[in-house]
This record gives structure tokens, sequence and C-alpha cells, in this order.
């Protein structure tokens, strides 16, 4: 196959999965599963690495992979009301969620599916966004401003346009204004790829979020 062929299978691919995104509910796995696997290629993922090995943190992380372990959720609600760590687990049981059980790393792309995925949830704490399709609207802008280069996060975007356009073109003005304060929160905050989040529990969550420069955007 040469490697135009490759490239239009792989194009048309990612435009079948972004449609078949659209048409399903929100937050469909199998769905999001296939959006992940195919925008994240290995030219993109690459793209990304370099982009977070050009910050200290994150070239670190690269090159010394971690990962949170088994958070004890029951643990981190013992903790005063205003630490990171009892915020967390707020989130986490309020939502039905639970955190990502550690697992091998073998490489650096691994390592950065596997980051993302576990903090995910974090980010949505200290940039107080909810669970809803408007806070995850901010948390995929967010997640843009911050990586740059990831296929992934922005096709996320697309798709919640996308709906919007097709389905429900009244809550476009939500959308875009989750959109613009995910993205300007994203581009103001310090790189967060490569926190050790397990030394920051027992901190004020205010405290934090100063720390790592997450401001509050007002609303348009």
């Amino acid at each position: 196959m040469s490697v135009n062929s490759a490239r239009q299978r792989w194009e048309e691919a990612l435009i079948s999965s972004l449609l078949e995104m659209t048409r399903a509910r929100d937050g469909d796995p199998v769905a999001l599963d296939r959006l992940a696997k195919i925008s994240n290629d290995p030219e993109s993922l690459q793209l990304v690495v370099e982009k977070i090995s050009r910050d200290p943190q994150g070239k670190y992380a690269l090159d010394n992979p971690f990962t949170l372990g088994n958070i004890d959720l029951e643990k981190l609600q013992t903790l005063s009301p205003d630490t990171l760590g009892y915020c967390y687990a707020d989130h986490m049981i309020r939502n039905n969620l639970k955190p990502l059980e550690a697992t091998k790393i073998d490489n650096k792309y691994q390592f950065l599916g596997i980051h993302v995925t576990e903090t995910h949830d974090i980010w949505h704490v200290i940039t107080n966004s909810n669970t809803d399709i408007l806070g995850e609207i901010k948390i995929e802008a967010f997640s843009v401003a911050q990586f740059e280069v990831s296929r992934f996060w922005l096709a996320l975007l697309a798709k919640n346009l996308l709906k919007s356009t097709i389905y429900d073109i009244e809550v476009a003005t939500q959308y875009m204004d989750a959109l613009t304060t995910g993205w300007l929160m994203g581009k103001t905050a310090k790189p967060l790829f490569g926190v050790n989040w397990n030394t920051l529990w027992e901190t004020p969550i205010e405290k934090v979020r100063k720390s790592f420069n997450i401001v509050k955007i007002d609303h348009f």
C-alpha cells in the first residue's frame, strides 16, 4: 500500500469515527474508544510527546514514568474539606467514578495515555469543571490548549460542535462559552502534564490552583 493510500484510509477512518461519535450519545464508550485509537495515531502521539518534552516537568515525567497508584478515595475523604484530596474524592464518589488502577508502563506513549487518563478527573477538580457536557467541553478545550497538537482532544471538540450544528443549535452559545473558557484557562495555566498529584492531596485546593495559575475566567 502506498503512503498516499494509507493516509487516505486513515483520513476516512477518522472522519467516520467523528461521525459515529456525533451520532452516538454523549460519553458512548465504544465510539469514544474508536475515536481515541484512530486520532492517537503514531504521528500525532509523537507531536504531543515532542511538545510535552519542551517543558522540564513533562520531559522528566516522560523519562521517569510513574502512576498515581491505587488511590484510596475513602482515606482522602478524611482530609480537610478544603484540600485537593478531599475535593477529588468527593468529585469521584459523587459522580460514581473510580480512579484508574495502577498498571505496568512499557514505553512513553503508553505512559502518555495512562497519565492523561488517571489525571483527567483531577483536572476537572482543579479547573472546577462539572461532568456534564459543558464541563467536558471546558476540559477538552483546556486540554487542547495544554497539549496544542493533540488530534484526540481537538476531535472531541469538533464532535461537540458538530452535534450542536446538526441536532441542537440552541446550545451553540453555551458550547462556545465553555470552549472559550477552557481554552483561555489552559493557555494561562502552567503545564500540568507530569505533576505528581500524590504529593498535593493535603494541600488546600485554592493554593494548588494558584501555584499552577488556574484562574477563573468570567462567563461571556
